[in-house]
């Protein structure tokens, strides 16, 4: 394997130029943009990225992965740097800028100088404001909302959850989704498998088991062949819920040709399907109010 870039444990900061220089190569290697969730496979398996690195999460916030925080911040310096442009729909992209980095030295020119401007801005807010802050340790950059502070809070509820009451969060879940003869085994589940419903596509129908689990960190490639063993014989389908993330080599063993398919849930995607369907989670529109002077002065 070719030197790394960066890497990933649970005390130091990881290099993020080097970060910032693999994002450009993988986003060439998949055309030019790519989700997140693309562009962050392709980077751990463009570095290697062991299931056991990838498993290493926030010392605040156990349900986000090291990994995935920092290239949160490596996106963000590029993009600062105008290398790296995104869409309201979560797609990041390469730009003209981007496109023609080649070398560590042109992201450690890009860290340093939007470094640069964080101190400076840093600097004069702290003047204005007379107070006699810490000296500055690391950029302020505003990172991507990619990982709501909303997400974080209600994956702690659900990790406070009873098994069996997520089980049956789970059934609710799938029931909203369109599933019918949704049963939850409970402590009568064999293999790994915590339930089963129907799922009916157009004038076919199909069971579909699933697995749904209160995990913190990374669910790897071997729950996922457990769980798809206890599936041999009996389903061609199966459905992975965790409150965690999914290893990338867990996900290419969960699509792995000529192995029956399992979808996977992860912690974030779940958040969304429960907001999407209401299932405790509620939004409010705030209203904004702001006045014109100037139409004032006009009358």
């Amino acid at each position: 394997m070719a030197h790394r870039r960066f890497q990933i444990d649970q005390e130091s900061l990881p290099s993020l130029p080097g970060m910032m220089l693999v994002t450009v190569e993988a986003l060439k290697e998949l055309g030019g943009s790519a989700t997140v969730r693309e562009l962050n496979e392709r980077v751990i398996e463009l570095e290697g990225v062991t299931e056991t690195e990838q498993a290493f999460t926030m010392p605040r916030n156990e349900n986000q992965p090291r990994v995935s925080y920092y290239l949160a911040w490596a996106r963000t310096y590029l993009k600062r740097g105008n290398a790296l442009e995104n869409s309201s729909r979560g797609v990041w992209a390469l730009t003209e800028t981007g496109a023609e980095i080649t070398g560590l030295d042109k992201t450690r020119e890009i860290y340093e100088r939007v470094g640069q401007e964080e101190r400076e801005r840093a600097r004069a807010k702290r003047e204005a404001a007379k107070s006699a802050k810490a000296d500055f340790v690391e950029p302020q950059v505003d990172v991507p909302n990619e990982a709501e502070d909303w997400k974080s809070l209600l994956l702690n509820v659900l990790g406070a959850m009873t098994p069996d009451a997520f089980e049956r969060l789970s059934q609710r879940l799938l029931r909203e989704a369109g599933f019918t003869k949704v049963e939850v085994r409970g402590k009568s589940g064999d293999g790994g498998i915590d339930g089963v419903g129907v799922l009916r596509m157009n004038l076919v129908s199909f069971q579909v088991y699933f697995q749904c689990k209160r995990w913190k960190g990374s669910v790897s490639a071997k729950e996922i062949r457990d769980f798809r063993g206890a599936l041999q014989g009996r389903a061609d389908k199966g459905l992975f819920i965790s409150t965690g993330h999914f290893s990338s080599q867990a996900s290419d063993e969960a699509t792995r040709d000529g192995a029956i398919a399992i979808d996977l849930i992860d912690g974030d995607r779940l958040c969304a399907l429960l907001k999407e369907n209401r299932l405790g989670v509620e939004t409010e529109m705030i209203e904004s109010v702001r006045i014109r002077s100037n139409w004032f002065e006009n009358i």
